[in-house]
């Protein structure tokens, strides 16, 4: 029963649903125009380092994409005022997270918008159905004392013990919104002041109550913050706080990717340090591959990271077949890339892609399956796949793994009630709430050392990283006991030599005689590796201009060094 429910819910997300409209938009369709020049979201990581901490980067990441954006879409603007006036366009909305503009508008004003040489795609933004629960079950209330099974699994109540429990930390959930007054909510809700009195935001609507009128991010919000008041433990992070976007229109949870994109850039403009997105879209087509991947590029320059769902659709690959099963942004590549894909590297991204296991570590028979590609999808075209290939692997998906079969968390529809729930959805806010254990002990983490951490410390399910387990399945203690540990022994600056620091063509290594060299690693700021020597005099003058980490392996230990390619 549960299969065909499924398969019912796939069938109509791919013959999608048109944009719904009033009847003051009856001659006119939702249309989101992205404009040629975009930012390079590397170049503005590359700038954004010369600012010491997180805030001043994020803040110089967004005055700098603004201030673009601004520059960019003046005449486009211009045009678009002078069709509204005359009745062709409505709602224009201008985003600078992409570059972008959305609006209403008719036959006749999408063919002239069309023509300008400023802008690289129109497109039709088209409502679906595009998150769906794979089973819902109730639950009864714990008697006060008991943790739910995920959270016991991650070992979360381990790290409260150290007294981390995500304090500090403000994770914006992107979802179906919340129910507000769920009693295990209650003091964990962002408060967004006199101009968002209700904790977020309803991007839907565009109006202030981001109430949950479907059940989904009321699920999902508990298993990022819940306290347990009402007898069950299921916040991972049960001190962080939360922020809620909704994007989705009531109990059809109806969505479309510029509302995604536009709560995006609220949370990464108001202050949100980790993003929950337990949706997706399957099978986009290029121009919504496009408007995400910017997205969540431009999000990782901000510094602030995202836990992505891989998808439900592993059951149904004849209609989504590999390497189109992950759904979208969950496709978006992460923000270090693991040695197992440097074989085919590509571009990073925000993403922390992430599959369901249960609680026994066997995979979710729902739960999407990598690889997934860019080839195609410009100006990205990387990640290319061969089935079959040894070099072209595609983006092997997802990073992690976390508990999503029969995940206790909270009913929407009582103040005080649970319920169980499956999904990579379910699995989604596991992680979100680990980042949060992890940026409660060093909120200086990037999105970068999050991503290595989460994979390095997590429970190995396969060989290699996978396209079902990604790296494996998460451990919160074993990622908050790593931050600030890279788990090799720590080597004074004075034992080791590099320079010149920056450098033009040959970089010197000294170890003072501490132990012998055994081999060096240079990779570029995506993680790439781009060098590799067991000799202690390099020559660099192959590589290009820009900033570079060595890693230098000595036989008593490793070292990590910065080095400036001028």
């Amino acid at each position: 029963m549960v299969m065909k429910k499924f398969l019912v819910f796939i069938v109509s997300i791919l013959l999608c649903i048109n944009c719904l409209a009033d009847i003051s938009k009856a001659d006119k369709v939702k249309i989101n125009i992205i404009l040629a020049e975009q930012a390079d979201a590397q170049e503005l990581i590359r700038m954004a380092e010369a600012f010491p901490t997180k805030a001043e980067r994020r803040e110089f990441v967004i005055n700098t994409l603004k201030r673009q954006a601004a520059d960019a879409q003046a005449g486009l603007i211009e045009e678009l005022n002078i069709l509204e006036a005359n009745g062709l366009v409505e709602e224009i909305r201008p985003l600078w997270l992409v570059n972008s503009v959305s609006c209403y508008a008719n036959e006749e004003a999408v063919s002239a918008i069309s023509q300008r040489k400023d802008i690289l795609a129109v497109y039709q933004c088209e409502e679906f159905q595009c998150i769906e629960d794979v089973s819902v079950m109730s639950s009864e209330r714990g008697d006060g004392r008991e943790i739910a099974e995920n959270i016991v699994k991650v070992n979360a109540d381990q790290v409260w013990a150290l007294g981390y429990t995500g304090e500090n930390v403000l994770v914006a959930l992107i979802d179906t919104g919340a129910r507000l007054d769920h009693a295990d909510l209650q003091g964990r809700l962002w408060d967004g002041g006199a101009e968002y009195p209700n904790h977020g935001y309803d991007f839907y609507q565009h109006d202030n109550d981001p109430s949950d009128t479907h059940g989904h991010g009321t699920h999902v919000a508990g298993t990022i913050v819940g306290t347990g008041v009402s007898g069950t433990q299921t916040g991972v992070a049960p001190g962080a706080t939360l922020m809620v976007l909704k994007v989705f229109h009531g109990e059809d949870n109806l969505s479309e990717v510029t509302m995604w994109v536009e709560a995006m850039q609220f949370a990464v403009e108001h202050g949100a340090d980790v993003m929950n997105m337990s949706l997706g879209q399957p099978l986009p087509d290029s121009s919504v591959k496009h408007m995400l991947r910017q997205a969540c590029d431009n999000t990782l320059a901000a510094g602030v990271v995202a836990a992505v769902c891989a998808g439900n659709s592993r059951q149904i690959q004849m209609l989504a077949p590999v390497p189109y099963n992950i759904w979208s942004p969950g496709d978006c590549p992460p923000p270090h890339l693991h040695e197992d894909q440097m074989v085919n590297a590509g571009g990073t991204s925000c993403v922390i892609c992430v599959g369901a296991v249960n609680n026994n570590d066997v995979l979710g028979d729902f739960s999407s399956e990598g690889p997934a590609t860019w080839s195609g999808v410009a100006p990205y075209n990387d990640y290319p796949y061969s089935s079959g290939g040894s070099t072209n692997i595609g983006l092997i998906r997802p990073d992690v793994c976390a508990p999503g079969v029969n995940v206790k968390s909270l009913d929407f529809n009582t103040t005080n009630g649970y319920c169980l729930k499956s999904g990579t959805s379910m699995a989604t806010p596991c992680v979100a709430g680990t980042i949060a254990l992890m940026l409660s002990k060093d909120h200086e983490l990037t999105p970068e050392q999050i991503d290595e951490i989460l994979e390095r410390t997590a429970v190995p399910l396969s060989a290699h990283k996978s396209n079902d387990f990604g790296s494996g399945r998460i451990d919160a203690l074993a990622a908050v006991n790593a931050v600030g540990d890279d788990g090799v022994e720590e080597i004074d600056n004075e034992d080791i030599t590099v320079y010149p620091n920056p450098v033009n063509d040959i970089v010197m290594i000294e170890t003072h005689g501490r132990a012998s060299l055994q081999n060096v690693i240079i990779y570029d700021v995506n993680g790439r590796k781009v060098l590799s020597t067991s000799e202690s005099k390099i020559d660099i003058s192959d590589i290009p201009s820009g900033i570079y980490m060595m890693k230098i392996e000595l036989s008593d230990g490793i070292f990590y060094k910065k080095i400036i390619k001028e």
